[in-house]
């Protein structure tokens, strides 16, 4: 039955304009566990039932790999990139917008779905550069907890790096205790970072003028090459590929009706879950270029762009005796945060692509290993330096590998045949493709600066 004649009370096919049959749920162990409240009951009954996956998602806005870029556009340029942070947002909003709507409505992950409509090899080759970017992610986890350990205990980099490998068994845990106790968590650890930070610009008491005027762009972002270059980092840095796939499968752990009313509004509520949630990486993300901003530029520090030197200079430049503590409990709850997103990532692309189970822990621990180690000959070799570039690496690999994920969201949303009366209206459609350009186009300039350089 064609979708335009669905009835209220009909079934959508979530079948209809794919080559093959769904096979298997995605995150099998944990689909449709969680209930939500009746059509009649209460908005607030229902948002708190979807409260959550948008959490998971936002953790990867707010990673270690982020802070570099943020340090280095506050210290260099005070708070003229503001509005690029915001930007950045407003784009990942649509994105994981587009990202649950798929989900929800055909029931496959992106990954799943690329592997329906594209062909064997072309399947593959996005499923390793997803391993990539993945593994990238991971690294900058790797990097930014043992640097958080180092800043807080003194514990030498290469040791902390180590150390990283025993959160596989934390993971593991609090998966065997069901996905509400994966959302308490990253709730918890949100909002450490969130308190964290609301410290650091308290004590920085930034010039809220100049913070308000950098929230509206300006041609000198475009027309400097240099502040262009970190304004790209900062997108690239901002908008995560693998939080496409994870927000894709994890909407899907609701047991919302499958009607046209129950995707509807689990759309809706899904839609207005992952928005807040990206408010609120959106503050951690501002923050952390307005801590910079109001400690370092124009004070003979605007060079700073290394986590370590930030932690170092906090408390001697704004006269606060927590603030760099603060900063490296923040940086430690970040690592930590996007550990356990992370792992969901991993399971739902090699299961969504390949079409193959493994064991949680081992899983887990082949990613991480794939991290550690090149994280670990960089800590011994170069010491706390390179640690730091190649936590930048992380972040240009990371923008390579956006573009893959972010044109079959794009594609398979805007297809009536895949998404029948759910397919993006033509301005939608149009404002995705326009978003898609600037990303693939920012990304392609960021990539052939970093390797010209």
């Amino acid at each position: 039955m064609p979708p335009s004649t669905l009835t209220d009370t009909q079934p959508t096919n979530p079948d209809a304009g794919w080559r093959h049959p769904r096979r298997a749920n995605s995150l099998s162990e944990v689909y449709a566990s969680i209930k939500v409240p009746p059509a009649n009951a209460s908005f607030w009954r229902k948002l708190m039932a979807f409260w959550g996956p948008g959490l998971l998602v936002a953790v990867g806005y707010m990673d270690p790999g982020n802070w570099a870029t943020d340090l280095a556009g506050g210290a260099r340029y005070g708070y003229t990139l503001l509005s690029v942070v915001l930007i950045s947002n407003l784009f990942a909003m649509l994105l994981q917008h587009l990202a649950a709507k798929l989900g929800i409505v055909t029931g496959r992950d992106l990954a799943q779905a690329c592997r329906d409509h594209y062909s064997r090899p072309i399947s593959l080759m996005l499923w390793v550069l997803c391993e990539i970017a993945i593994a990238a992610c991971d690294l900058a986890e790797v990097i930014g907890s043992a640097i958080a350990l180092n800043l807080l205990f003194g514990l030498p980099i290469a040791w902390g790096v180590v150390l990283t490998t025993l959160d596989v068994l934390v993971v593991l845990f609090f998966q065997n205790k069901g996905f509400r106790i994966i959302e308490s968590l990253v709730a918890g650890l949100i909002v450490l970072i969130f308190g964290c930070f609301l410290y650091e610009i308290i004590a920085s008491h930034p010039d809220w003028l100049a913070l308000s005027k950098g929230l509206v762009p300006r041609l000198e972002v475009v027309t400097n090459p240099q502040m262009l270059y970190v304004a790209i980092g900062i997108l690239g840095a901002t908008v995560m590929p693998h939080n496409l796939y994870l927000h894709s499968s994890i909407v899907q752990t609701r047991a919302f009706p499958q009607d046209e009313p129950g995707k509807r509004s689990a759309i809706k509520f899904a839609t207005i879950d992952s928005t807040l949630a990206l408010f609120l990486a959106f503050f951690v993300n501002a923050a952390i270029l307005v801590t910079a901003a109001a400690a370092f530029h124009g004070k003979g520090h605007n060079d700073v762009a290394d986590i370590a030197d930030a932690h170092k200079l906090l408390t001697p430049v704004l006269g606060a005796g927590a603030a760099s503590a603060v900063f490296a409990i923040a940086l430690l709850a970040s690592g930590q945060n996007s550990t356990l997103t992370g792992t969901l990532a991993g399971q739902i692309v090699m299961e969504g692509f390949l079409d193959l189970k493994l064991k949680p822990w081992l899983r887990r621990l082949i990613t991480r290993l794939i991290a550690v180690v090149p994280a670990l000959v960089v800590a011994i070799v170069y010491g706390e330096k390179g640690t730091g570039q190649l936590l930048v690496l992380s972040q240009v690999i990371l923008s390579f590998q956006l573009s893959f994920a972010v044109v079959p969201l794009v594609l398979f949303t805007g297809s009536r045949a895949k998404m029948g009366v759910f397919a993006n209206r033509p301005v939608v459609q149009g404002i995705a493709w326009a978003v898609t350009g600037i990303i693939i186009c920012l990304n392609v300039f960021l990539l052939w600066q970093t390797f010209a350089e």
